[in-house]
């Protein structure tokens, strides 16, 4: 029965933004909600499986089963934390490109000398994915 109501509510926590986005339409609202309902419909769905996973694995303690049982939850929890710093360095990253290259094409219309300093501000900006993607490398295979 608990697994079903973890499935709801993770079905609750994919769509509710897609609700919010259509009241949207007709109230004229910006999709700020949106985005602060499926953040915090993530994060508690987050904590809800974990949850669910531990409690799963204490019932049978000192089993092979619960063995393994608290290894999968170790090991969906490290796949959890590099597919955060994947999207969330990847978010971080474009935020930070839309910014520097539209000053970098700004500064190349007046100047055209400022094209080697504003690509290398721009390439700074990307790196904050490549940052992320190590890191997440390195959750994984370290």
């Amino acid at each position: 029965m608990l697994k079903f109501i973890v499935l709801f509510f993770a079905a609750f926590a994919v769509f509710s933004p897609l609700f919010l986005i259509g009241i949207r339409k007709y109230t004229g609202r910006r999709a700020k909600r949106a985005l602060g309902a499926n953040i915090a419909s993530f994060f508690a769905f987050l904590v809800l499986a974990s949850v669910v996973g531990i409690g799963g694995s204490a019932s049978a303690a000192g089993t092979p089963e619960a063995a393994a049982a608290a290894g999968g939850i170790a090991e969906g929890l490290k796949y959890v934390g590099a597919a955060l710093a994947v999207g969330l360095s990847g978010i971080g990253g474009g935020i930070a490109v839309a910014s520097s290259a539209s000053a970098a094409l700004g500064a190349i219309s007046e100047n055209d000398k400022a094209f080697g300093k504003a690509l290398i501000f721009v390439g700074l900006a990307e790196g904050v994915a490549l940052y992320g993607l190590i890191v997440a490398l390195l959750l994984l295979f370290v």
